[in-house]
C-alpha cells in the first residue's frame, strides 16, 4: 500500500482524517481536497470496502471530483468526501450515523455533507440531530409542489442535451435511444425525465425488482446489468458505481455519447484518452452529476434557498458542456481533462481575490 502522504500528494488533497467508534462499529475516513473557493462539501458514502487502501483511494478520488464539480458549477465551495467503511450492507443504525455526525461537526463548518451511496434521507435526519452541517433533507427546500423536479436528474439531462447538440446538431431527446446503467434514486429520475421527453430508453440494474417496476410503469426496455454498456444506442448513461469505463468496456461501447452521474467513471487516467480516441464524446462526471450539489449548496447563499436560481444554474450545465466539448475538440484532448483545466482556472482566479475559507456560515435551515 502506498503511504498516506504519497496518496495525499497524488490526489493533491489537503487533509485526511481517520476515525472509529468501537461501541457502534464505526470506521471511516473524511478527506478534504481543497478549500480555496470556500468550505469543503461532499456526500457521505457507506460502503463495504475490501481494504483500507480501497476506502482511502475512493474517498480521495471522490473529494477531488467534488472540487472540480463545485468550481465548474460556479459555486464557491471546495471539495471533500466522507466514507463509512461498513462490515456488510446491513450495518446501518441511528447510533452509527449519529456518531459519524459528531465527527462531521468537529470540522466546525469546514466540511458540509449530504447523501451518497448507502446514506439516505433517514440517515441524514439522524446526522442532523448531532450537526447542522448536513444538506439534502426535503424540508430544507421550498420547491414548487405542482411540478416534477429532481435537480440531480435534470442536471444530467441538461448535460446530455449539450452533448447531443455537439454530436447530432439537435437537442431533441425524442430522437435518441438512451441506455441507463443503474436505476437508483439518480438513475430512476434520469429515466423519468427521458421518458417524459419521448426518448427510447433501455435500463439495467442488479435490483431486478426495481427494474421490472420501472419498466412496467414507464414502458422502457431492459437489459442485463453486465452488458448494458454494449447496447446499440445514442447515449450510454453510467448511473451506478465508478470505474465502468476501462480497457475492457470502452471497446465494447456502441454509442456516440457517454453522459451519466456515476462518480469516477474512468478506471484509470488513460481511459479518458482511450474513449476520446474511440470518437465517443464524454460528459465529465463531475459536470453531469452537479445538479444535486447545485441545489443543496443554494441553502448556504445569502437569503437562503431560491428555486428560481437553482433552475438557472441547472440550465447553465448545458452551456458548460458545450464549452467543454468545443474546447476539447479544438485542443484534441479528452473533455475530462479540459473540464479540470477550466475548474482549476476558476479556482486560480478566485484565489487571487480571497483567502482560503476554513469555515462555513451557519446554515439558516
Amino acid at each position: 500500500m502506498a503511504s498516506i502522504t504519497d496518496l495525499l500528494s497524488e490526489y493533491d488533497a489537503s487533509e485526511v482524517r481517520f476515525f472509529r467508534d468501537e461501541d457502534v462499529g464505526l470506521n471511516g475516513i473524511i478527506a478534504i481536497h481543497d478549500t480555496q473557493l470556500g468550505p469543503a462539501g461532499g456526500g457521505t458514502r457507506r460502503y463495504v470496502y475490501t481494504s483500507e487502501e480501497d476506502a482511502l483511494e475512493d474517498v480521495l478520488g471522490l473529494a477531488e471530483a467534488m472540487t472540480y464539480k463545485y468550481a465548474l458549477a460556479g459555486i464557491d465551495m471546495g471539495g471533500a468526501k466522507g466514507v463509512i467503511w461498513a462490515d456488510d450492507e446491513e450495518q446501518r443504525s441511528e447510533s452509527l450515523y449519529r456518531s459519524y455526525a459528531r465527527v462531521v461537526d468537529s470540522f466546525d463548518g469546514q466540511f458540509i455533507t449530504g447523501s451518497d451511496i448507502g446514506t439516505d434521507k433517514e440517515a441524514l435526519r439522524w446526522m442532523n440531530r448531532e450537526t447542522e452541517y448536513v444538506t439534502g433533507l426535503p424540508e430544507q427546500f421550498p420547491r414548487p409542489t405542482d411540478e416534477f423536479f429532481h435537480a440531480g436528474g435534470l442536471g444530467v439531462i441538461n448535460a446530455m442535451v449539450g452533448c447531443c447538440e455537439l454530436v447530432f446538431g439537435s437537442d431533441d431527446l425524442s430522437e435518441r435511444h438512451v441506455a441507463v446503467q443503474g436505476v437508483g434514486e439518480m438513475g430512476e429520475h434520469v429515466v423519468r425525465y427521458l421518458s417524459h421527453r419521448g426518448a427510447q430508453v433501455t435500463i439495467a440494474d442488479i435490483d431486478r425488482e426495481r427494474v421490472d417496476l420501472l419498466a412496467d410503469e414507464l414502458n422502457v426496455g431492459t437489459a442485463d446489468p453486465e452488458s448494458i454498456h454494449t447496447v446499440d444506442c445514442d447515449v450510454f448513461v453510467p448511473a451506478a458505481l465508478g470505474g465502468v469505463l476501462n480497457d475492457e468496456s470502452i471497446p465494447e461501447l456502441d454509442c456516440e455519447i457517454v453522459c451519466g452521474p456515476a462518480n469516477n467513471q474512468f478506471d484509470s487516467s488513460q481511459d479518458a484518452v482511450q474513449l476520446a480516441n474511440a470518437g465517443i464524446l464524454h460528459a465529465p462526471d463531475f459536470l453531469a452529476s452537479s445538479g444535486t450539489i447545485i441545489e443543496h449548496t443554494d441553502l448556504l447563499r445569502q437569503g437562503g434557498y431560491s428555486h428560481q436560481r437553482v433552475v438557472e444554474y441547472l440550465r447553465r450545465i448545458k452551456d458548460k458542456m458545450r464549452e467543454v466539448g468545443m474546447r476539447a475538440e479544438r485542443q484534441e484532448r479528452p473533455p475530462q481533462h479540459v473540464a479540470k483545466d477550466i475548474a482549476r482556472e476558476r479556482i486560480k482566479s478566485i484565489r487571487s481575490i480571497r483567502p482560503s475559507m476554513r469555515s462555513a456560515p451557519s446554515p439558516e435551515w
